[in-house]
């Protein structure tokens, strides 16, 4: 009996080893997998931002343009009337 629990012991204590040496393995794996996965949120959130920068441009730009494209329209009309007669 004496034998069989030895056997026990030592098989169950290589086994727990084992396991635990896995373990720490994958839980590094895990810790860097996390910190790239920030880095690539943090890249999002950056394209993101100048995305959202580039849209308030465009939408602060666009009275101004739509404005400009009307004055333009006007002179192309005055011109045109102008040579038509």
């Amino acid at each position: 009996m004496n034998t069989a629990f030895d056997v026990l012991v030592i098989t169950l204590a290589s086994l727990l080893g084992i396991f635990l040496i896995l373990s720490i393995i994958l839980v590094s794996f895990i810790l860097k997998l996390v910190a790239s996965i920030k880095r690539i949120v943090a890249k999002g959130e950056q394209v993101i931002d100048s995305a959202e920068a580039a849209a308030e441009v465009f939408k602060h730009a666009a009275g101004p343009l739509g404005v400009l494209k009307m004055v333009t329209n006007i002179v192309d009309t005055v011109t045109k009337h102008k040579k038509g007669k």
